[in-house]
């Protein structure tokens, strides 16, 4: 289900790239985003509507350029769509309550899932277990 408009980062509230990667389908460019190195302990949420994507332990270095994760918060927490474009067959992921574009899975990832959720900074925003929140 999607969330309500107003439970929702406003439009206006995103940057450029923010809205460019969550609602054009774009990518920031590698090794950019603002969570790629961060080590805290939390939870990354959606940019766009706040709800829970991954656990930070599930996130690891893959080296790609990008936050990587080994496995999603819940079943419902990402939506699987065939990708197509770029002349690549991939496998978009997107928020599984508000749509919003986060990246892509590959199936070169670390055990227990042996997946790589590779996922936009712009997409995200990180919750530390203080509270204190930091936008990608």
């Amino acid at each position: 289900m999607a969330k309500e408009l107003n439970d929702r980062t406003p439009d206006n509230q995103l940057s450029e790239m923010q809205r460019y990667v969550t609602q054009q389908r774009g990518t920031e460019p590698p090794f950019s985003g603002a969570l790629l190195h961060n080590k805290a302990d939390g939870v990354y949420h959606c940019l766009v509507c706040n709800a829970p994507l991954f656990l930070s332990q599930t996130k690891y270095d893959s080296g790609c350029g990008w936050p990587s994760f080994y496995q999603p918060y819940s079943e419902e927490a990402i939506r699987y769509l065939e990708d197509n474009s770029h002349g690549m067959q991939r496998i978009e992921i997107r928020c599984g309550s508000c749509d919003a574009h986060l990246g892509h899975v590959f199936p070169d990832g670390p055990q227990p899932t042996g997946e790589r959720y590779c996922v936009n900074s712009a997409s995200l925003s990180f919750s530390d277990r203080n509270g204190n929140q930091t936008r990608g």
